[in-house]
């Protein structure tokens, strides 16, 4: 099953990328599938909440993700299809497989297909102390 989600959120990011933009369609499929996250993940897109950190000389990267909540504003790490440093990820994706993936997760999958994620450059010693933080 999540094989067959994995490859039908492929298609739908690819098909963004390639289009430049989302259509009503594909924001149906991805609310099957995410639901409410993906209403969330919508808010911090809106809020400019995804940055593309990527280190020189070495061109690694990795996305942050700054969110806004009623206890104030949070940053995570993540790699969009395999981890983020979020509750969240650990609670419904890794350990009760209820989610897909978390709304960081999608927020930097939508912000990389639409191109509408801050692109911030670091060294490679700042990237390292970074993912050293989460």
């Amino acid at each position: 099953m999540r094989g067959t989600v994995e490859a039908a959120v492929k298609a739908i990011m690819a098909a963004i990328e390639s289009e430049g933009s989302v259509t009503d369609e594909q924001l149906s499929a991805l609310y099957f599938i995410f639901n409410k996250n993906l209403e969330r993940a919508l808010r911090i897109l809106d809020q400019g909440g995804v940055q593309h950190v990527v280190s020189h000389p070495s061109q690694r990267s990795v996305f942050q993700v700054i969110a806004e909540s009623k206890s104030g504003s949070n940053s995570y790490l993540c790699f969009p299809d395999h981890f983020c440093s979020c509750q969240s990820f650990f609670f419904d994706v890794v350990s009760r497989s209820d989610q897909f993936c978390c709304k960081h997760q999608l927020a930097a999958m939508l912000a990389s297909a639409l191109r509408g994620c801050k692109n911030v450059t670091v060294s490679d010693a700042e990237l390292a102390h970074l993912l050293l933080q989460c």
